[in-house]
């Protein structure tokens, strides 16, 4: 969810500096990888140290594989679903101008 909220806002503050659409997810998505990347890795590094308690280790294998799987879904599936929700209000915006009716 965090991931998913970082990047959107920065697709955001892309498009308020004029940035096109398009651009602006594939910025969002390059730019903002790489702290994506890093929290994922520290939650597993932390999550290492439980790994080999018997009481815990479902815990870590859970969260391990969890931030993994969050890391590669909000890097795929969040740009692609913000690119389409957003085209599709710049086009409805483009065929009904404000003070038009539609």
């Amino acid at each position: 969810m965090r991931n998913s909220i970082i990047l959107v806002d920065f697709v955001e503050l892309r498009l308020a500096q004029g940035m096109p659409l398009d651009e602006a997810v594939i910025d969002a998505g390059a730019v903002r990888f790489r702290p994506m990347m890093l929290t994922a890795a520290a939650v597993i590094v932390g999550a290492s140290v439980i790994l080999f308690d018997p009481i815990f280790q479902g815990l870590a294998i859970s969260l391990m594989a969890g931030e993994v799987a969050s890391l590669f879904l909000s890097r795929m599936t969040v740009p692609i679903l913000f690119f389409m929700s957003e085209s599709r209000k710049h086009r409805h915006k483009a065929r009904f101008p404000e003070g038009s009716a539609g």
